[in-house]
């Protein structure tokens, strides 16, 4: 295998990322429970790491990988602050 067919995987692995992202949009959008939607914004940062460091790997860009890492640690931090606020209103995850 050549250089140039694993770029081509890992942007293929990249674009069924993008489009499991866009089916996860929508259950953060339309999820009918806070829990669902807490869940989707979740996996969409996941996803969205996941696809950065693809990218880097595919586009032989190593900076993208300090973008996703800054972009976890991110949602991380959102992922908790979120729950906080949830059991502080009175509910519970």
């Amino acid at each position: 295998m050549t250089p140039t067919d694993l770029s081509e995987i890992f942007l293929v692995a990249a674009a069924v990322f993008v489009v499991l992202a866009i089916v996860m949009f929508y259950r953060a959008v339309a999820g009918p429970t806070t829990q669902d939607r807490l869940l989707a914004v979740n996996v969409l940062g996941t996803n969205t790491v996941v696809i950065l460091a693809l990218l880097s790997v595919a586009l032989e860009q190593p900076w993208y990988l300090d973008i996703a890492l800054i972009y976890a640690l991110l949602n991380f931090l959102m992922a908790i602050a979120i729950s906080k606020f949830t059991v502080e209103r009175g509910g519970v995850l």
